[in-house]
């Protein structure tokens, strides 16, 4: 890996250099805002009858800017260029290729700021958030070239099996990929998945979430500027209905990645399977709902901090966001003060601020996902700690701003401890064995990402041995559950979480996106 993987969420909490540069690109990025933005098939322009309007969850009157509302048609089409790509990138140098992603990511670092700061706009993120997402794209991207050099493009001799012969396994790009990209990471996902799937000699037809489709544009020309050719990579904008009606039924769609809510995911995974004449890959990460464990040989003021990190980072709105928290109910009592005090010290405001923490959430919608949380946990007996109210008047009347939340009281079978909720509302319940916290923890059709915190190594081995999860920490200060960085942390989940056990910055990702092909020659 290069120097820039230290460049993460916790380092930046430090880091003085940061505001100067962030600050100066807020300006310059919103420059930028208000304007009318085309799609591009084959490197041209494309409008489409009808568009749609972006504003910032941070300010609802802020105008980020008007993009296209594509048809079913135009996806089609899109799909038709990408497939007539295919044949010259696929046989372009598995080096070259290499080369150009590296230069996407020497163009993201160039532009580290203004891209932190379109993310603060776009999706409501606090600074150290938003530049540390970038930073995560830059070292995603990266991190896949070098693990793609490691293995000179995944062509590795095999023993032959007569004399004479030569025997190779090689790797080959499947064909056309949809890649389908969330807010929460609208750089660092899309980015990420669309790296993948180019590297590894595909072509794409990138669809970026509606909330925050710029950040997908601003990647998109980062990859022709690199060099991508017109002809490997099609962007597109519009409902995500539309777009996952388009490519299901599509025979020249020949896989799908896709980020976001697990409806969408199963509903894209039933029916591309459905409308396909043979099995095609599905590389999906579809939420959780992520549990945390204190034990009683736990460092208190160490487990606050990782849970407070890791339930309320980003408003709660990431897929690994710590959701439930299960403690030894010989230290509840003094772990749900010190919780509840460390909770109602975090800043709830303008993420453009310096010293906010708690960002907007991102649509009316999940507002009313907060508000109806709260009057269920009231109605069924829960207690709230801290937290269950909509702020209101001065900057708060511009967007969705809520209050952190922490309730108790709830059974282990009730509705808001299964459900994924991505707001701030963060569940607590006690145990008495680490047997009886580790089948709480797996009790849930979910799988991401998962923590404990112990002094005691005998229970952290057991919590890795029985914890059915993807991602899992010990003893984790930056995020309880979160945090996973490229190189570091494989990302990725088990259960309803996903679906190829390969996760994003890992070592084996990249081989979602390719099947083998063993070649002898004699």
């Amino acid at each position: 890996m290069t120097e820039q993987k230290k460049i993460t969420y916790v380092s930046l909490l430090s880091d003085e250099s940061i505001h100067g540069g962030y600050e100066t690109a807020l300006d310059q990025i919103s420059r930028e805002f208000g304007r009318t933005h085309p799609m591009f098939t084959n490197g041209k322009e494309i409008t489409a009858d009808r568009e749609f309007d972006v504003f910032s969850p941070v300010d609802r009157s802020i105008h980020i800017g008007r993009f296209q509302q594509g048809t079913e048609q135009e996806a089609g089409a899109a799909v038709d260029a990408a497939r007539s790509g295919f044949p010259s990138w696929s046989a372009t140098e598995w080096t070259e290729r290499a080369d150009i992603i590296d230069r996407v990511a020497e163009s993201f670092e160039k532009d580290r700021f203004l891209l932190a700061a379109l993310i603060t706009y776009e999706s409501g993120k606090n600074r150290f958030e938003a530049i540390a997402e970038v930073g995560e794209a830059i070292d995603m991207l990266r991190y896949y070239t070098e693990t793609y050099r490691k293995h000179q493009g995944y062509r590795i001799p095999m023993v032959p099996e007569q004399h004479g012969a030569v025997c190779e396994s090689v790797m080959r790009p499947y064909g056309v990929w949809a890649v389908i990209s969330p807010f929460n990471f609208p750089l660092a996902l899309a980015a990420g998945m669309a790296s993948a799937a180019l590297l590894t000699g595909n072509t794409v037809v990138l669809k970026p979430t509606s909330e925050a489709p710029l950040s997908g544009l601003k990647l998109y020309r980062a990859c022709m500027s690199a060099g991508v050719p017109p002809g490997s990579l099609q962007f597109f904008t519009g409902p995500g209905k539309v777009f996952g009606s388009a490519i299901v039924g599509n025979q020249g769609i020949d896989g799908i990645a896709f980020t976001g809510s697990r409806d969408a995911g199963m509903w894209l995974q039933r029916n591309f399977i459905a409308s396909q004449p043979y099995p095609k890959p599905v590389v999906s990460e579809m939420g959780s709902k992520n549990p945390a464990i204190v034990t009683e040989n736990a460092d208190i003021n160490k487990a606050v901090e990782g849970i407070v990190k890791g339930a309320f980072g980003y408003s709660g709105q990431k897929c690994s966001a710590t959701s439930r928290v299960y403690v030894h109910r010989h230290i509840a009592a003094e772990f749900q003060d010190a919780l509840v005090s460390e909770v109602k010290q975090l800043v709830v405001g303008d993420p453009r601020e310096r010293e906010t923490f708690i960002n907007p959430i991102i649509t009316g919608k999940a507002l009313t996902t907060f508000r109806d949380a709260v009057t269920q946990c009231r109605k069924d007996g829960g207690s709230i700690l801290t937290g269950g109210l909509v702020l209101d008047g001065g900057v708060f009347s511009r967007g969705f701003y809520i209050m952190p939340t922490v309730v108790t009281g709830l059974p282990p079978d009730h509705p808001l401890v299964a459900a994924e909720l991505f707001v701030p509302f963060l569940i607590m319940d006690t145990f008495t064995t680490l047997d009886e916290a580790l089948d709480k923890a797996n009790a849930t059709d979910y799988g991401l990402t998962a923590g404990i915190f112990s002094e005691d190594p005998r229970e952290i081995e057991e919590f890795f041995q029985k914890i059915r999860f993807g991602v899992c920490y010990a003893n984790r200060r930056g995020g309880a559950t979160t945090g996973a960085w490229p190189g570091s942390q494989s990302f990725g989940g088990w259960k309803a979480s996903g679906s190829t056990g390969r996760g994003v910055g890992g070592p084996y990702y990249l081989l979602s996106y390719v099947h083998e092909q063993a070649q002898t020659r004699l």
